[in-house]
């Protein structure tokens, strides 16, 4: 496995291999939400928002990505912005391949940008996901490489 800079020619391939990863992740966010919040926030399939979401990190000036080569095929990628003000580097999304998942590719990608950040002059590295239980395989990489939980409650109501 090797990571390298994301090219606009994998786009599909990255759009492809994240709506696989997330699956669970939205089964897992549905059944922990409120039903009525959900649909706010996914009036149509989640999917749809979030293939805008792939492309738009993808295209997006303020954010670097990077994708993980195995055997010749995109299996996994990674974003990072930059707050320069505050020296934050921020892993704003990342995703493996399902098929992938479990050979240690999201540590990897992980450490990647941590050093890129690093290289790059951020003291501090942040990384958001979720408390349910389709983000547990997230939360174990993170902790994996040091990051450390700051508890937030976040509530949301429909209105």
């Amino acid at each position: 496995m090797r990571i390298e800079p994301y090219d606009a020619h994998q786009l599909d391939a990255v759009i492809r291999l994240s709506l696989r990863a997330w699956a669970p992740v939205f089964d897992s966010i549905q059944n922990a939400m409120d039903a009525d919040v959900y649909r706010e926030f996914y009036p149509d399939d989640w999917s749809v928002s979030q293939q805008k979401a792939v492309e738009d990190v993808c295209a997006a000036e303020d954010t670097n990505v990077w994708v993980a080569i195995d055997a010749g095929s995109t299996v996994g990628f990674i974003a990072v912005k930059l707050h320069l003000d505050s020296r934050m580097g921020e892993i704003y999304m990342v995703a493996v391949d399902p098929d992938f998942q479990g050979r240690g590719i999201g540590t990897d990608l992980t450490e990647f940008a941590l050093l890129w950040m690093k290289n790059a002059g951020m003291s501090v590295a942040m990384v958001e996901t979720g408390g349910d239980p389709g983000h547990e395989r997230a939360r174990r990489t993170y902790e994996k490489v040091g990051f450390g939980l700051l508890p937030i409650a976040r509530y949301f109501k429909k209105l």
